[in-house]
């Protein structure tokens, strides 16, 4: 039962995080549920155990329909990487718990951002080009990997936004981008928790194979609807991670 349970929330996780990020908002929760007493650090080790392949099968998806900017993609990606693998690092070390109270009021002013701005997104116009865009979209990479290896969620609509904001993609480009990044970020964080132990292999083919399923359903709304469609999903699921992280941070 418990097995069929968080299977069924990795293919949810799967669907929503093709589309616009916020997996971890369905998964981790049903883990942490399912096994109260197990350390954190092998639970968030599960999550990505399933949540590299799904990312990777919507970043195969999207880059066959999407114009990617792989000049700055893959720095990015690369300083990803690297940050992912540090935060992972640290959080074996020390408690992520101060950012609880401080990650809902970041999503509130996001939010508010993206409504109050009803074109953000609409149209790709890149702020920057060459070198100028591979260093802007590496901190990007750099920033929210380390955030994605130490504490996680919220990461694919961080990606977003700020691919969206800072470097002038539209929604459904920004969302393509930040899968490849999230790749790099969950891949290092997968390996330095299989390092440390911090992973139920036997949970993670099946965990796996239903995120991979959920992500190409995602990836295909996506696909199919454009930029406008992102960006609505984009919405609905940061109210929900301010709920979610708000109700975790001041009422539990």
């Amino acid at each position: 039962m418990e097995l069929i349970f968080v299977t069924l929330a990795s293919l949810l996780a799967g669907f929503v995080d093709a589309i616009v990020g916020g997996g971890g908002l369905i998964l981790v929760p049903a883990l942490f549920a399912t096994f109260p007493s197990t350390h954190p650090a092998t639970l968030f080790g599960i999550n990505k155990s399933a949540s590299v392949w799904g990312t990777a099968m919507a970043t195969w998806r999207y880059s066959r329909r999407v114009e990617l900017r792989w000049h700055a993609l893959l720095p990015a990606a690369a300083a990803g990487f690297v940050g992912a693998f540090a935060g992972a690092w640290v959080v074996t070390v020390i408690s992520p718990d101060f950012l609880r109270k401080l990650l809902p009021l970041v999503l509130v002013a996001v939010l508010g951002y993206t409504l109050a701005k009803k074109h953000l997104g609409r149209d790709h116009a890149p702020r920057f080009d060459g070198r100028r865009e591979a260093w802007a979209a590496g901190s990007v990479g750099l920033v929210v990997g380390f955030y994605d290896g130490f504490f996680g969620p919220g990461t694919g609509s961080f990606l977003v936004f700020l691919f969206v904001r800072w470097l002038g993609y539209d929604f459904l480009s920004a969302s393509a981008s930040a899968k490849l990044v999230n790749v790099a970020t969950n891949l290092a964080a997968l390996i330095l928790f299989a390092i440390k132990g911090h992973v139920w292999w036997h949970y993670a083919l099946a965990l796996a194979v239903a995120n991979v399923v959920g992500s190409v359903a995602g990836s295909h709304l996506a696909l199919k609807h454009g930029a406008g469609f992102v960006r609505t999903v984009f919405i609905w699921v940061v109210l929900a991670l301010i709920l979610k992280t708000g109700y975790d941070a001041f009422l539990r």
